[in-house]
């Protein structure tokens, strides 16, 4: 039996600023050492290549390519007319466009921190130019930005339906109505305090032609996750040749048709995919490894003796899962934390009689709204470093919107309807 002291390494080197990737390896070598077997230390590179020499992960360079074209070939801006087109007109319009541009966004790039970069950087300084302060421009932006890896496609929940092998296609269909009404919960909140603070809309109303223009612009760049879904439940391709398909029509719309992307513009593309990819993969590699040494020290046996000596009752114990993973999500990024969690946890809650997939989308929403979650949040540092704001300023204005993200993950948690229901209609991922 391996010793769960190797814990603390990975909690103290975290803790320290040491890279997570860092942290998940030098725990398992701690613990096959204080437990005398250095002989398991010859296995660890060859686990960690097993971890990412997997097919499906294929799925996760290619997303992130599809993204990267996309916003590079401006369809970023297509996606902020139509939205402004849409809705600019309500109170608060340029808050409201930035929500809506976020929803469509996070159909191409399944990113929270590509969303917040990609629409930050254009929507904060004109919001800041409308009469907004930059600190609640900020805001919206983050806010919003926690739709991006809730609407399919979704990196992390790639990640997840490898780690749990969960069906992708299932888990992204799971996400369509949690990320809208999400969406629709943060334009309710925008509209009140816009009321309140008596902030600028459009005097008028886009005409019939200007929106018939936005919608033009932007039909082409929104059938991308309807290519993607589409093709998964038609059965023309799996989740991975879904983001070859996606990374196809990105480079065919941005280069052919809108031509905004140069020959030049072809290395920086593959320079910024292959960094982030790369991160990503040797993170699920060495998490591959932490998740089997946890196993081999029996870890998850006694959580669930010690979650199940707390209550025995299954919506009490989800609750208490909720606060847990939310509280993991602010000190740790989604992607490893879903790595950690999900292979100790999911035991547990299936010994309740929870939907996998319920369960997978439970963690994923909550996990992506610690990126938008002091002292950690990744996305706070993102909009920080974009309006030059405090993430203490940004996160005062969010108040109102963390109250939509945790009626969100209360509605997922206790009302299954809302994530199980299109999954259950096309019969893909339930058991």
């Amino acid at each position: 039996m391996i010793p769960i002291s190797f814990i603390w390494v990975f909690v103290i080197t975290m803790a320290i600023g040491v890279p997570i990737v860092f942290s998940l390896s030098l725990a398992p070598i701690f613990g096959f050492i204080a437990a005398d077997k250095a002989f398991f230390l010859k296995t660890l590179p060859q686990k960690l290549y097993i971890g990412i020499n997997q097919f499906p992960l294929l799925a996760i360079p290619l997303f992130i390519l599809a993204g990267e074209i996309m916003n590079t070939g401006g369809i970023t801006q297509r996606l902020v007319n139509l939205a402004n087109a849409m809705v600019g007109h309500f109170r608060a319009g340029l808050a409201q466009v930035n929500i809506v541009a976020s929803m469509l966004f996070a159909g191409l790039s399944g990113s929270a921190v590509a969303d917040t970069s990609a629409l930050g950087s254009m929507l904060i300084p004109a919001m800041e130019r409308e009469g907004y302060s930059r600190a609640y421009a900020a805001a919206v932006t983050s806010a919003s930005s926690v739709i991006g890896p809730i609407i399919p496609p979704s990196i992390i929940m790639v990640v997840y339906a490898y780690i749990m092998n969960v069906s992708v296609g299932g888990l992204f269909l799971a996400g369509i109505v949690p990320g809208i009404t999400c969406g629709l919960g943060l334009m309710i909140a925008t509209k009140i305090i816009g009321e309140r603070r008596n902030y600028p809309k459009r005097e008028q109303r886009a005409s019939l032609s200007e929106r018939a223009g936005a919608f033009k612009q932007g039909i082409l760049p929104l059938l991308t996750p309807v290519i993607i879904i589409g093709g998964i439940l038609a059965g023309i391709f799996t989740p991975t040749e879904a983001g070859a398909a996606a990374v196809c029509y990105a480079f065919f719309i941005s280069v052919f048709v809108i031509r905004e992307i140069k020959l030049k513009d072809i290395s920086p593309i593959l320079l910024k995919t292959g960094i982030a990819a790369s991160s990503i993969l040797l993170a699920v590699g060495a998490a591959v490894v932490f998740g089997w040494i946890s196993t081999l020290s029996g870890i998850p046996n006694k959580l669930a003796d010690f979650i199940f000596s707390l209550s025995d009752n299954k919506y009490a114990i989800l609750l208490l899962l909720n606060i847990f993973f939310l509280f993991v999500g602010m000190f740790l990024d989604a992607g490893p934390a879903i790595l950690i969690l999900g292979p100790i946890v999911a035991p547990i809650v299936y010994q309740l009689g929870i939907e996998p997939l319920h369960f997978a989308i439970i963690l994923c929403i909550n996990l992506t709204v610690g990126l938008a979650t002091p002292p950690m949040g990744l996305i706070l540092f993102v909009a920080s470093s974009i309006s030059r704001q405090p993430i203490e300023t940004i996160a005062r204005h969010m108040l109102p919107y963390y109250v939509v993200h945790i009626l969100l993950i209360l509605g997922v948690t206790f009302i299954p309807a809302l994530s199980l229901t299109i999954p259950r209609f096309f019969q893909m991922g339930i058991q």
